[in-house]
């Protein structure tokens, strides 16, 4: 490929601090980092580097803000809404040389993780010492990259979300400035709440060099559970009147009766196809069988169909296995398509008419898709099957994910619960926060001043060098 003179430059500046196979221009490691798991359009960066350490990192930042060139940070690639991908061209950060486990401290319920540590690595180590990392977004996805969404999955009804784990960060700024966010203390009164400002802020306003995250004992007992309801009202007010009665669930997903139906012919089961709770609890067993009989009478009185109870840990993971799968389930029954992946969050009081309009709105568009939420807290999701190259149905899709975020926002909800911003649902910023958006612009530019991380993601400032 033909390098420009500027990049050329940079590249051998680079070289100055970084070894020959940590700076690449190769046009095959460009293109893999163009792109996320999303449908938005590609673009490859300029050049990308793989640093070792902090100090690298550092270096790297200082040259870019001094030359005003983009920086996108990049851990796996797995993100939904385009955050990874490079509009501006520039340095792309792979962080997967940074993947060390740097210490568990077990006795604190603590470990520190360099950025490129994925969930599966981390709960492999700390299974070891009887612990677990409680966050799990579906996607073996890096730490560094679920703390800069703010990730959550299906665990969030009991463990909460990515900034509830976070006890420290240490972020590399703009201007290559090294700071850490927070400490070990389990609590502290102390400065403004930086953990809070930097989770969530998607390469924005710095890179994470290292985490100090929270850990869980294992749970003595775990048990799994399917039911089955006449609609999907029925489901979600079971899981009310479950969570209303203080029972420690730690895991409900709603998934749809087309859902149920795509499950069956992927993973050749003969589940009812009819609106499904896949349900989770786990504590000592003594407690956990008060919880399971006391669930099974709340389900009944919301006129439960069929519920099926697991305690063998490969029946549970079989019974698992159709909610993680779920899209897959979709991709692999429509080949040549992409999928649209909704993430609206709304109160628990008002998802099961969400869900019903959402099934509504989908129906009426006739694409294919499902819809399928983590009912505990309000987030579902909606996976439509597009076939880009066709314009009608694209813009379809599109109308129906502006329906449904507008339904959210209505109803005093969020256009993302837990997918993030990016360059997908950055349309909605102004719409969901008012006037607190220009404090968050105005936070970027206190931060990024050159505007060089990750830019035009989540706010939008002026092009880098005006």
């Amino acid at each position: 490929m033909t390098v420009s003179t500027s990049t050329e430059q940079i590249v051998e500046t680079l070289k100055e601090f970084l070894d020959e196979n940590q700076v690449s221009v190769n046009q095959t490691v460009r293109e893999l980092h163009s792109k996320d798991e999303s449908y938005h359009d590609v673009c490859l960066p300029d050049i990308v580097v793989f640093p070792k350490t902090a100090d690298q990192v550092s270096q790297i930042m200082k040259i870019a803000n001094n030359l005003k060139v983009a920086v996108v940070p990049f851990g796996r690639g797995s993100s939904l809404e385009g955050h990874v991908i490079p509009y501006d061209k520039g340095i792309t950060i792979d962080f997967s040389l940074m993947d060390k486990i740097l210490e568990i401290r077990e006795n604190d319920l603590l470990v520190k993780v360099q950025p490129g540590v994925t969930r599966s690595q981390l709960n492999k180590e700390l299974k070891k010492y009887g612990l677990f990392f409680s966050v799990d977004p579906g996607a073996d996805a890096t730490l560094g990259g679920m703390a800069a969404t703010n990730a959550s999955g299906t665990t969030t009804v009991k463990y909460g979300v990515m900034r509830d784990q976070v006890r420290d960060l240490e972020v590399v700024l703009a201007d290559g400035t090294i700071i850490h966010t927070g400490n070990l203390a389990a609590k502290s009164a102390s400065g403004f709440h930086l953990n809070g400002l930097f989770v969530g802020s998607e390469g924005t306003l710095g890179c994470f060099t290292e985490l100090t995250l929270k850990v869980y004992g294992i749970p003595e007992f775990t048990t799994a559970a399917r039911a089955v309801f006449p609609t999907v009202q029925n489901a979600v007010e079971a899981v009310t009147s479950i969570l209303q009665a203080g029972i420690p669930i730690a895991r409900v997903e709603l998934v749809d009766e087309s859902s149920i139906r795509q499950v069956n012919r992927f993973s050749e089961t003969n589940y009812v196809e009819k609106p499904t709770l896949f349900l989770e609890f786990d504590g000592n067993e003594a407690g956990l069988q008060q919880d399971v009989e006391f669930t099974k009478e709340i389900m009944e009185d919301h006129l439960c169909e069929e519920v099926q109870f697991e305690t063998d840990n490969t029946a549970r993971t079989k019974l698992w296995d159709a909610r993680h799968n779920l899209a897959y389930a979709y991709i692999h029954g429509n080949v040549g398509k992409k999928m649209m992946v909704t993430d609206v969050c709304v109160p628990i009081s008002e998802l099961a008419d969400a869900v019903i309009y959402a099934r509504k709105e989908l129906d009426a568009i006739g694409l294919v898709g499902g819809v399928l939420g983590h009912v505990g807290d309000g987030n579902f999701h909606a996976l439509l099957m597009i076939d880009m190259s066709n314009t009608e149905e694209v813009a379809k899709a599109e109308a129906f994910n502006e329906k449904i975020v507008h339904y959210a926002l209505e109803r005093d909800g969020t256009c993302t619960g837990e997918h993030g911003v990016g360059i997908g649902k950055q349309k909605y910023q102004a719409a969901e926060h008012g006037a607190a958006l220009q404090v968050m612009e105005k936070i970027k530019i206190a931060l990024d001043p050159n505007n060089i991380l990750n830019p035009n993601k989540i706010v939008k400032i002026e092009s880098l060098g005006e």
